[in-house]
């Protein structure tokens, strides 16, 4: 038997017109954000599908550009958010792309570089109803939705580094969800996704970077 939720039939609490346009583009946006270090200098948007189409009569780009600064989906800012990053620093563009079509019509290609220069970009998807799922991390194709504490471990693929990460995730008492490593090929970078029923203790990232393997490591939640 399914069960339907409250969230199910009313929808998430949000500024803009569309689950999926607007609740869902923020939240992919406030995901990406927590992947890199702040502050945010630049943002590029790379819309596909119906995104790329009615982004701006849906309010998609004040909603992605108000995620990405960290504004919730239901925050008042969203609508002023073009003067807030113009405030901010922040150099933000739009760019549609219509030509790539095997792809969920609701995906965004998140594209950021922070004031140390590092880059990165977070391909999301907005599924309806506020829900997202992040696809894809710096072109290596991910999964995860983020409605739990999410672990991000970018390492080399090699022999003992899951071992390690679990290891440490045991000894701080943290309880497994889901867990999943995702690679191009072997021996090159791979991301260790775990998501967490409880959330994650802080110094957890230093623990697991002792392994000399580990490149990165990023904490996704509330």
């Amino acid at each position: 038997m399914s069960f339907i939720s409250v969230f199910d039939v009313l929808g998430p609490n949000m500024i803009g017109p569309s689950s999926s346009h607007t609740a869902g583009a923020v939240a992919i946006a406030l995901i990406a954000q927590k992947m890199i270090s702040p502050p945010l200098k630049e943002v590029e948007f790379i819309l596909y599908g119906s995104f790329a189409k009615t982004y701006k009569g849906h309010g998609t780009d004040r909603a992605l550009l108000g995620g990405v600064m960290g504004f919730a989906t239901d925050d008042t800012r969203i609508r002023d958010s073009f003067a807030i990053a113009e405030e901010r620093g922040i150099a933000y563009r739009f760019t549609p792309n219509e030509t790539e079509t095997d792809i969920h019509p609701n995906t965004v290609d998140v594209k950021m570089v922070n004031g140390a220069g590092q880059t990165m970009t977070v391909r999301g998807e907005s599924l309806g109803g506020g829900k997202v799922r992040i696809v894809g991390i710096n072109g290596v194709q991910v999964d995860f939705t983020g409605e739990y504490s999410a672990l991000i471990v970018v390492q080399q693929d090699r022999p003992g580094v899951v071992a390690h990460i679990t290891k440490a995730i045991s000894e701080a008492g943290v309880n497994i969800a889901f867990m999943r490593l995702f690679r191009d090929a072997k021996g090159g970078i791979a991301y260790t996704i775990v998501e967490s029923d409880d959330k994650l203790p802080a110094g957890i990232q230093d623990r697991i970077r002792e392994n000399p393997n580990v490149h990165d490591v990023m904490v996704v939640q509330d």
